[in-house]
């Protein structure tokens, strides 16, 4: 069973479509049932029974079943929010007293919600670079954390290496894959033990998704199933479920032509005397360049443009001087956007990921490559006249 067709076809002629060309959306807040013992036995398993939406939905479990196929998972579970994914997740991990071991730069609301977990006793610790894991592992750590490419840095992990490191210490290994996407990149199939994913950006495709999911073991996902999923509140809705199964039909195309346009555009901003550097992993010029083709099979669109300025107020101008990409937080669908953390993100978090000021995200969405080299060659002109 190849990735296209569990993308598109996977689950969706089960008889309870009755030959509808889109699966059903369950919208109902409970199920019922014939008697009260059927009822009991059915909330004695409610992480496989369907008893209140809270818990188990049809169209949820659709989403789940075509997301876990991808991944290489046993079982995958949805939430209402990539952050609903992470924040349950790592709580099933952990309790008071333990440490989470944090690899390479994250998304800013991870590290502000193991920041909160301080109040509970449980700790975490930043390192920059895999050679720094052994001096920060402690015997209270259980968990360690990383994305790859990371956050904004666009660095490649060896994901075989760090989890064979992390499975030696008795560590649980949780990766954030929602850059590559589960058709360019497969944590599980390398080592790592849970995959998360923010299901707002590629694979909902639309710009009108938030959604997060965590797929992986069984023995792993059954807890967070029966327990954070439930008394967290994140649970997915049937509607955004059904906008993740729709989006997932067309994420083969999209993301080969997000592919296509966001190496032509990076390609033109590596050339570029405005540009410090462009950190895309699927540039030759990226250091982690072959590591990152030795684990993906592809590469998506977002990648950090460095431009050649210290000053706030140049990077404001660059992004007030771009008329095609559109200033905004998220990434992953039709239209471009750009960001700078200079300008949004916590001065301390990111002095601590080491990201300059001059750093910007771009995400290439799907308008015309060459249009949005144009865009970017005429807002460049202001920061070459600024310089």
């Amino acid at each position: 069973m190849n990735d296209d067709w569990i993308c598109g076809r996977l689950g969706e002629d089960e008889p309870w479509a009755l030959g509808a060309v889109n699966p059903p959306v369950f919208e109902n807040s409970l199920f019922t049932f014939e008697t009260a013992g059927d009822l009991a036995e059915a909330i004695k398993d409610e992480d496989e029974r369907y008893v209140y939406w809270r818990g188990t939905n049809p169209t949820v479990d659709l989403a789940q079943r075509k997301l876990a196929a991808l991944e290489r998972a046993e079982r995958a579970k949805c939430f209402g929010s990539g952050m609903g994914a992470i924040s349950a997740t790592v709580s099933s991990l952990v309790s008071g007293g333990d440490h989470v071991l944090v690899l390479g730069a994250i998304y800013g609301p991870t590290t502000q919600f193991l920041r909160y977990l301080e109040k509970f006793g449980v700790t975490h610790t930043h390192v920059g670079d895999p050679a720094g894991l052994d001096s920060a592992i402690r015997a209270n750590t259980r968990v360690l954390y990383f994305e790859s490419p990371s956050y904004m840095s666009y660095r490649v992990v060896d994901i075989p290496a760090v989890t064979a490191w992390a499975s030696g210490n008795g560590l649980v290994s949780v990766m954030d894959n929602t850059w590559s996407t589960p058709l360019f990149q497969k944590p599980l199939t390398m080592g790592v033990d849970l995959v998360i994913h923010s299901l707002s950006k590629y694979v909902g495709g639309h710009s009108d998704l938030v959604g997060g999911v965590v797929a992986g073991s069984a023995e792993l996902i059954r807890p967070i199933a029966l327990t954070e999923y439930q008394l967290y509140g994140a649970a997915m809705s049937p509607h955004d479920a059904a906008k993740v199964i729709k989006g997932l039909r067309t994420l083969p195309v999209r993301m080969a032509a997000h592919q296509e346009r966001g190496l032509a555009v990076a390609a033109f901003l590596d050339r570029h005397e405005a540009v410090r550097a462009v950190h895309h992993p699927g540039l030759a010029s990226h250091p982690d360049h072959e590591l990152a083709r030795r684990q993906m099979a592809g590469f998506s669109s977002v990648f950090g443009l460095e431009l050649d300025t210290d000053e706030r107020q140049v990077v404001a101008a660059f992004l007030d001087g771009l008329k095609v990409f559109r200033i905004g937080v998220s990434w992953g669908g039709f239209e471009s956007l750009v960001a700078a953390p200079a300008l949004t993100t916590e001065e301390s978090v990111r002095v601590t990921m080491g990201i300059p000021v001059g750093l910007v995200r771009l995400s290439v969405g799907l308008e015309p490559a060459d249009t949005l080299v144009e865009d970017l060659a005429l807002a460049l002109e202001g920061v070459v006249r600024l310089a």
